[in-house]
Parts: structure tokens; sequence; C-alpha cells
């Protein structure tokens, strides 16, 4: 970035601001995305769309009629990358490039013939060699990642289990860390998206606002998190109960009230709480990390020159670090 650029970026400070602001927001979601395996690729696709997509909406509403050429304006995005866009279905999901290297190696494991066994199930494969191995199996489908990595990335996430002599059998087609589940990645979306929802509109100077309101210290004694978190879920609890009893009130009993250019409305409160750790303090891994077994490649020994010149079976042993 040229000085003239960086002059004219803190002229801004709005666009500052927000920049800032989207850089925390999306943090806690690269975490998500490194533990679901989703790239940075296809982050940039999903908001490319959504970004054309939601321009589209706005260029309509302010003008009547859909401009390609002003959502390209709006957006950065070239305009015919905008009009394939607007060609797709509008659906989340509904176009999938980068996939993770992890997938695409599991995915060809259980589909690929050439590392299939007789019952069509994976097959359990040698580390390293030609042909019928994990060797060529990442080779042929992780785009560039070193065998020893994918091994470790898989084994970490459980989606490998290793066997003797050197062979790895596959145990899962769905590269997820335990505990994670469409489910509840669904529900991070949609709380999510309502929380921000609700901040971007009362910047927008809403009138009357939408309730938001946090309560929050620098300094809580370590000791005491566990009672302030047993207390905040009761008096939580208590309150969503209430506001569930208001919220079904305020259902439209029946056919009451509907006209044609009426419709109910969602509303909802959502209640959370978040503890972070003090910038200072160093978080310490909750086990010790498991000692890594070194792979070495070891070439048969022939007996004669002929014999080595054509020795093709390669053997393999693990040396401790």
């Amino acid at each position: 970035m040229n000085k003239r650029s960086k002059r004219r970026r803190s002229l801004d400070p709005l666009h500052e601001a927000t920049t800032i602001a989207v850089s925390r927001v999306i943090d806690p979601l690269l975490d998500l995305m490194f533990d679901a395996g989703v790239t940075v690729q296809e982050l940039n696709q999903i908001i490319r769309e959504r970004a054309v997509r939601n321009a589209t909406k706005r260029v309509i509403r302010d003008n009547g009629r859909e401009s390609r050429s002003r959502v390209a304006i709006a957006t950065g995005v070239p305009r015919a990358e905008v009009a394939k866009i607007l060609g797709l279905r509008d659906k989340l999901g509904s176009v999938r490039r980068g996939q993770h290297p992890v997938r695409r190696v599991l995915a060809a494991w259980y589909e690929d013939s050439r590392f299939l066994a007789r019952d069509g199930e994976p097959a359990a494969l040698p580390i390293f060699g030609k042909l019928k191995s994990f060797e060529h199996l990442v080779s042929m489908y992780s785009g560039g990642t070193p065998v020893r990595a994918m091994l470790d990335e898989l084994t970490r996430i459980d989606a490998v289990e290793r066997l003797a002599n050197q062979q790895v059998r596959a145990k899962s087609r769905v590269p997820i860390l335990t505990g994670l589940n469409a489910g509840a990645i669904a529900m991070v979306g949609e709380r999510g998206g309502d929380l921000m929802d609700t901040l971007v509109q009362n910047v927008r100077r809403r009138s009357p606002p939408l309730f938001e309101a946090t309560a929050v210290v620098g300094d809580a004694d370590p000791g005491m998190i566990a009672m302030v978190q047993r207390e905040i879920g009761q008096h939580a609890a208590s309150f969503i109960n209430g506001v569930n009893s208001l919220l079904n009130r305020s259902r439209i009993k029946g056919s009451r009230g509907l006209t044609s250019s009426s419709k109910g409305r969602r509303l909802g409160v959502t209640v959370y709480y978040f503890e972070e750790a003090n910038a200072f303090a160093i978080d310490l891994p909750s086990k010790p990390p498991q000692r890594r077994t070194n792979l070495r490649r070891r070439v048969r020994n022939s007996r004669t020159k002929h014999n080595r010149s054509n020795s093709l079976e390669p053997e393999w042993h693990e040396a401790p670090t």
C-alpha cells in the first residue's frame, strides 16, 4: 500500500472502524472454519456470492430494477462474475470450490477403485509406496500437501487408524472434530447472524433501537468464575422462560390480523455468556502432545547390481525422534 492510499484510508475513520470490527467478528468464525475443514478459498467464494446477492437487493430497492453494473461497483466484484453468481441458485453452499485437501483425500479413499478393497470398502494402505499406497493417494488428491502432514492431520481428527507394518486404515469419511455437528454449527450461523443484524440496525440509528446490552468486567477473579457462571445460568434461564411466555402471547391467533400485505414477524431474544482469557495469560495444553514418530524410507539391499538397479519394492521403518 503506497503513502497516498494510507493517507486516504486514515481520512476515512468509518471505513477503518468497520474493517477493525469485521476483523474481530471473523476471528471466531475462522476458528470454526479450521475445525470443520473449510478453506479460505471457500470463505472467499461465500463472501463474494453473498455480497453480490445483498448488493443486488439494495440496488433493486433503491432504483426499482436490477443493475449488474451498479452491483459490480458496490462490491468490487467484476461484472462478468456478478452475472454468473446471479445466474446460480440463491442457496448457501450450492457452489463448493476449493474443497479442503483432507476432504478430497478421504473422499477419494472411499470412491476411487484404486484405493478400495475387494469388498468395496477403503483398503488398508501402506504409508509409503507406489500405486496403491497412502503416499500415492495423497499425491493425487491433496494438491501438494506433504504425506506426513496429511497423516498427522487425519490422525488428529481421528479419521484414520495406524496399523502394524506402517499401514493406515480410513475410519471416517467426514473430517470433523468430535463434538462438532451440523445442527450446532447451523445454530452458530443463525444466532450469530441475529446478533449482528441487531447491532448493525442500531448503528444505523434505528428508532426505537432494538434492545442490546452487555455487562462486562475486565479483571474477574478466576476463583469466582464457576460461581458467576452458575448464577448467570440460573438468572438467564428464568429470564428466557418469561420471554417465551411473552412471545407466545404475541402469536397471531388463526387468521386474525393477517392481510394480504401483512405477515407475522420473527421475534426473539438471545442471552449468552462470554469469557476471555487475560491477554497476558498463557494457555497451557490440556494434555501433553503425543510424541511424533519419524517415518523413514529404507530400500531393500539387493545381492547383485542387476537386482539393485531393478528393485522397485522399498521397505519402511519407524525411527524415534
